[in-house]
């Protein structure tokens, strides 16, 4: 019998506790490991400096970290890849991503908007000497050129919640890997890699963390793109803290029920909010999930200003309701022309609902779009 999600996601990273005599996961936090045997430790550094894989003991934090890779396990699994990469933050998984791009002499990425503002950023200032086509997705095929490494994607998208379906972009990419961020719908509400994404990415401070105190990124993918993206973690340095990934194994146990149960709240919120009188517009993606991002008819920085249940501040994905107005914090670095060619409207609000009682979160939505 295969287990479910919902059981997987509670063993996933700890199946060999019980063997080991624990039962919470150990956190190791060293930062080197010693050995007497440097002629093997040798060996280990060549194994992982051909291949990005280590195998025996660890040597060194900045290659690996036990309580880290019980998180990768684990993700890995939930995702349904054979392996993940985990980073410092969900950026520092984007820019290994594109790094990998280049390192392969395949500059080129297609991408589709809109994506997390700082994504958006990232791939038109060419920082990490990258190129960037922007394409609507029935326009994926002839946007590809000798030299794309990459084509990328949202969905659903940060913060208009438009759908991409991944299965199209596969197979108009044709060779060329698809990249999903999967960060909004988690592999609860969908995973990618069954519809051919060769890479899918999370933010692991939202959901996976669940409880805005952690910050982390990821990437599930196979084991020999984890070879490639660990030898760049090396490089660059953006490793996920010890503590941090001991805290999102953690987050990734409760992981659906915070979502299922975010879900149908954030599904009756929608209903409410397409008959209010001071909403103009409602956009929520078809397979559901704890985000909402709807247009006001009056002032959006009044609403921020007006909520006082609801956590008016950036991120998403917490045990606590947060609202924002992408325009002006997490897309403000995005060109105006290029939100609002993307749908991130000057009136458009987000909000990512949590565990609170949606008459609570109703009352304070009520008021605050009143106010506005």
């Amino acid at each position: 019998m295969t287990a479910t999600l919902r059981t997987r996601a509670v063993h996933a990273g700890r199946d060999d506790l019980t063997d080991l005599g624990v039962h919470a996961a150990p956190l190791d936090l060293s930062t080197t490991y010693p050995s007497r045997d440097s002629v093997e430790e040798a060996g280990r550094i060549d194994e992982f400096a051909a291949t990005g894989s280590l195998s025996g003991l660890p040597v060194y934090g900045r290659l690996s970290n036990p309580t880290v890779e019980r998180f990768e396990k684990a993700l890995a699994e939930l995702e349904g890849f054979e392996d993940a990469v985990a980073f410092a933050t969900g950026m520092a998984a984007v820019s290994a991503s594109l790094l990998a791009v280049v390192a392969q002499g395949k500059r080129h990425v297609v991408a589709v908007r809109p994506v997390y503002g700082c994504t958006d950023h990232m791939l038109t200032s060419g920082l990490l000497g990258t190129e960037v086509t922007w394409a609507d997705p029935e326009d994926v095929a002839s946007a590809l050129r000798p030299d794309t490494g990459l084509v990328l994607l949202e969905t659903p998208a940060n913060p208009t919640l438009r759908e991409v379906d991944v299965a199209e972009i596969v197979r108009a990419a044709g060779e060329v890997p698809v990249l999903v961020d999967n960060t909004f719908a988690t592999p609860v509400l969908q995973r990618p890699g069954r519809h051919g994404a060769r890479f899918v990415l999370h933010s692991a401070t939202k959901f996976l963390g669940g409880h805005g105190d952690v910050m982390g990124g990821v990437v599930a993918c196979s084991a020999e793109d984890a070879g490639m993206l660990r030898q760049i973690r090396f490089a660059t340095g953006g490793v996920l803290h010890p503590l941090a990934g001991y805290m999102l194994l953690r987050g990734l146990s409760t992981l659906p029920l915070r979502v299922n149960a975010a879900s149908a709240t954030a599904a009756e919120l929608v209903e409410r909010l397409r008959g209010h009188a001071n909403v103009s517009a409602v956009h929520y993606p078809g397979i559901g999930g704890p985000l909402i991002a709807f247009e006001v008819d009056g002032d959006p920085h009044a609403l921020i200003g007006a909520v006082r249940l609801i956590t008016p501040a950036v991120s998403l994905g917490s045990v606590d309701s947060l609202i924002q107005h992408p325009a002006s914090i997490s897309h403000r670095i995005v060109a105006e022309d290029d939100r609002h060619g993307a749908g991130v409207t000057d009136r458009l609000i987000r909000m990512s609902v949590g565990l609170e009682d949606v008459e609570d979160l109703w009352h304070d939505l009520d008021q605050a779009l009143k106010a506005c």
